[in-house]
Formats: C-alpha cells, structure tokens, sequence
C-alpha cells in the first residue's frame, strides 16, 4: 500500500513539473499558437516598418505604471505596465529584490522567450547601479526587460488583472499586443529613460 502511494506521488510530480493538462497558450490576440519560430523568423529577417515609426527613446513612469514611445519628441505608442513585485518600493538595489530600476539605459538585445512571448532587454545595470549595490554588500543583478505576458495569458484574456498587479522580478510587462508593435519600432541602441 505504502510502494503504491508513493509511486502515485513521484507519478503526480512527474506530471506536474512535465506541463501535462497545461491549457494550450496562444501568443497573438488572432489566436495563432504561441510560437518562438515566428518570433526568431522576425529577428533574423527583421520587420518592414516605415522611418518615420520607428522609435527613438522610450519613457516610463513607474508610478502611472506607463511607458510611452516616441520618435523626435513626438508620441509614437503608450501603454500600460506591470512592474516588479516591490515596484513601488523605489529604486533597484540587488539582485532577487523584485524591484524594477530608474535611470537612463538603451535597449540592448531582442529576445525571443518561450515563457514571456518576446522580450527587450534593456543595459542595467549601469555604473551607478553597481556602485549602488556595492554601496550595500550586494550584486544589481541583470537581465532586466520589457516583456509580453506569461503563456497562460498569451492571448490576452487576462491583461486586465496581470496590468492590475505587479508581478515581475524587476522587469516591465506589457500585453502582447504591444509588445508586438515595441518589437517592430524599437531597435538596439534606443534610449530607455526609467522615472520614479
């Protein structure tokens, strides 16, 4: 009886960590699977977008939890964000503080994510993160980006609660829909200005 729950329990594990029973994800608002081979076609061939819509500088405001796009001063595309669990907390300190950093960075890699549909990752930590967290026996850690949601809502059903709360590890999220058109406007090199 004992051999026959545990082999019941490690069957459950197994099937828990493996996905099964996952609800299928979708990555568009169109409906059409969650799919990285249309995200690393798109960076290997690019997106035709017409000069005057591509960005020069993003804004965002933590506390409107907004990012705005613009392109000569003029606005291009603005959404809503999620920041990361301790957004509101101020400023990026270290590593695994869930806090999403201010300051000025540029976008620095396209990344297609199997988990958050597509990212952008943006240059922190800058020398002033780093001596931050030097400032307090720690490391600023990294990876921080702006990215779509979670596969379980890659169509979109559930931005109005995701947007709702912050969620993210330090990063800013986004819906899909608007990571879509950040993808096609925004190239390495552009400026990301982070206010509090």
């Amino acid at each position: 009886m004992i051999k026959q729950i545990t082999v019941l329990s490690i069957m459950g594990i197994v099937v828990f960590i493996s996905g099964c029973g996952e609800p299928q994800a979708y990555g568009k608002v169109d409906n059409t699977p969650y799919a990285i081979s249309e995200c690393r076609q798109e960076l290997a061939h690019g997106t035709d977008v017409e000069a005057d819509k591509l960005a020069d500088k993003i804004v965002v405001y933590k506390k409107k939890r907004e990012l705005s796009m613009y392109r000569k001063g003029k606005l291009l595309y603005a959404c809503k964000i999620s920041l990361g669990k301790n957004g509101d907390k101020g400023n990026k300190i270290q590593a695994g503080d869930y806090r999403t950093p201010e300051g000025s960075y540029y976008i620095v890699r396209k990344k297609c994510d199997p988990r958050l549909y597509k990212s952008l990752m943006i240059s922190y930590p800058n020398e002033e993160d780093k001596a931050r967290a030097r400032a307090h026996g720690a490391k600023p850690g990294g990876y921080i980006t702006i990215h779509g949601q979670p596969k379980w809502n890659a169509d979109g059903h559930a931005d109005r609660y995701t947007l709702a709360h912050d969620w993210t590890e330090g990063c800013m999220a986004v819906p899909n829909k608007a990571i879509d058109t950040l993808w096609r406007s925004v190239k390495n090199g552009v400026k990301i200005d982070i206010h509090p």
